[in-house]
């Protein structure tokens, strides 16, 4: 019992716990969007969503020492996975291309490409939040 509390107090694995599931909800919502749009527009579409997820989630319980504000932090937390949905969506893509040569069926090349993308997207994304989104903000007037 005394491991798995020094694990939930790791930044890192928080964020990799917190932000599976947020991505796991990414991955999963894609399926049903897939039906009624195409696959680029399902993909960004899941990612805010899982985005939608991965905010209430970092801000409670990875980065919760933040002196920004909920506006600044709403603010940063979206531009910073603006870039990371450009990241995911695009290389979603190329890599969905690049298993063209494999004859497994087209949702299977999909999910593998996501999947994949979703992983690179998140270790972007760590380093966003912590460095930028929910960094307290810099003293002012003070010497460090």
């Amino acid at each position: 019992m005394m491991g798995s509390k020094r694990l939930l107090d790791n930044q890192v694995f928080r964020f990799l716990l917190l932000g599976g599931f947020a991505a796991a909800v990414n991955w999963v919502v894609r399926f049903p969007l897939s039906l009624f749009l195409p696959f680029e527009w399902a993909v960004f579409f899941a990612y805010l969503i899982g985005m939608s997820v991965g905010f209430v989630l970092y801000r409670t319980y990875v980065f919760p020492g933040s002196t920004r504000s909920t506006r600044e932090q709403l603010f940063y937390f979206l531009v910073v996975n603006a870039a990371g949905a450009v990241i995911v969506t695009g290389l979603a893509a190329l890599l969905v291309a690049g298993l063209t040569p494999f004859s497994w069926p087209l949702f299977i090349r999909e999910g593998l490409g996501h999947g994949i993308a979703i992983g690179v997207g998140a270790v972007f994304n760590f380093f966003g939040h912590r460095i930028v989104t929910f960094a307290a903000k810099p003293a002012s007037g003070r010497d460090r």
